[in-house]
């Protein structure tokens, strides 16, 4: 008689422990206290137990409580695990224990719901979240307030939800086929760059023995560049040897080269002096125009005096534009000189052209240096003097005694 195989042994073993008597249990909705996992509809416990439990741990948990020859396949344990579940057996209770243990806040959760229709928006928030759902499943078909509506509502859910994940499973292993052969593809790459890196290091190996052999033969080359400078150097002293004064001459040589640049040098300090000396009597003679000025103006002075010029300017403000800087003083001393208060503005140079406006409206006369300012200052004062009506003298020379002549003649106009 020959042994039973694995399947047989298996197969009976699920059906001896699947044929046990079932216990009575509560209509759902007909009791306060949650349902134990043997107390809700048979049909249930297939989803409960391949939804809440993977084949590894629900074979730990049955080798607990009997034996499982070997080869038992998983199909044989969940069907042998729902078989115990249709009535209290160990097995089962070990499972209602184990998810107890496992989903306390999900049923904590799900027992604040006081009726069938707020349990119904637990599970729906639940399924629609994609998370949780075994806890959810289990706090649902557990729940007093499950009645057999949404018993079938929660496993036709759990169906399609099981559906679905097998789909996506089939997707899954689609695109671990596709991943496979791309893993594939790219191994096969990364031996040819395997293959052309070898072939590489041989290259590189290679340049680098050409490279050790070029530097040998440098080397030996630069060796006998050193033995031919010591040749010449030995020739060099023994030159030296023949001719002794040409120490001498080599000493004479560096001293030319030295008074030869103290003569440059004293050349280039002395055409700074020459231009510092024309400079200089650039100066003297600005100095003595300045000098002759001043002369003409005292006797300008003299002779307005003597011709009953006595009231002056009477107090009028007197505005200088331009001019030069260093006879700013004496354009002032000459208009206080004859009574006259004196205002200036270098027309643009340094000053802003904005506050010349100011000085023109409280200017009684204007003076324009024509030649020592901008353009744009020139024709803003006589746009401003022709629109005002007040008096302007343009003067193109810049000395005093112009300057002289101008308030002279302001003088009689005024007189």
């Amino acid at each position: 008689m020959e042994p039973p195989s694995p399947h047989t042994t298996a197969d009976s073993f699920a059906l001896s422990l699947a044929t046990t008597p079932v216990d009575s249990r509560p209509a759902a909705g007909k009791t306060t206290r949650r349902r134990k996992l043997w107390e809700i509809p048979h049909k249930f416990h297939c989803p409960v137990i391949g939804t809440c439990f993977d084949v590894a741990e629900l074979r730990a948990l049955m080798k607990k409580l009997m034996h499982i020859p070997h080869g038992t396949s998983d199909f044989v344990l969940h069907t042998t695990a729902v078989g115990n579940s249709e009535s209290r057996t160990p097995l089962a209770e070990l499972l209602q224990k184990q998810l107890e243990k496992r989903y306390p806040q999900t049923v904590r959760r799900f027992a604040t719901a006081r009726d069938t229709n707020s349990l119904r928006l637990l599970w729906r928030e639940a399924t629609a979240a994609g998370s949780g759902i075994p806890g959810a499943l289990w706090a649902t078909w557990t729940h007093p307030a499950c009645d057999a509506p949404l018993e079938h509502e929660v496993y036709a859910d759990i169906h399609m939800i099981q559906h679905q994940i097998g789909s996506g499973a089939r997707a899954d292993i689609k695109m671990l086929n596709k991943l496979r052969t791309e893993n594939q593809d790219l191994r096969q790459q990364l031996d040819k760059a395997r293959q052309e890196t070898s072939s590489l290091r041989h290259e590189r190996a290679k340049d680098e023995r050409q490279l050790n052999q070029h530097i040998i033969d440098l080397r030996a080359e630069l060796s006998g560049r050193d033995a031919a400078i010591a040749h010449l150097q030995q020739q060099l002293e023994q030159l030296h040897a023949q001719l002794p004064e040409l120490k001498e001459r080599q000493q004479l040589l560096q001293r030319a080269s030295a008074a030869e640049a103290r003569n440059l040098l004293l050349s280039a300090r002395a055409n700074s002096l020459e231009a510092e000396i024309g400079r200089q009597s650039q100066r003297l003679q600005h100095t003595e125009e300045i000098l002759n000025d001043y002369l003409m103006a005292d006797a300008a002075a003299t002779e307005c005096s003597v011709t009953n010029l006595s009231k002056g300017l009477a107090g009028k403000c007197v505005l200088c534009v331009g001019g030069r800087t260093g006879a700013i003083d004496a354009y002032r001393q000459r208009v206080e000189h004859y009574g006259g208060h004196f205002i200036h503005h270098d027309g643009g140079v340094e000053e802003s052209l904005h506050r010349i406006d100011g000085a023109l409206s409280g200017a009684d006369l204007v003076i324009c240096q024509a030649g020592c300012i901008s353009h744009n200052a020139y024709w803003r004062i006589k746009d401003q003097c022709k629109r005002t009506g007040k008096p302007c003298r343009f003067v193109r020379n810049a000395g005093l005694s112009s300057f002289e002549r101008v308030i002279s003649d302001a003088c009689a106009e005024i007189t």
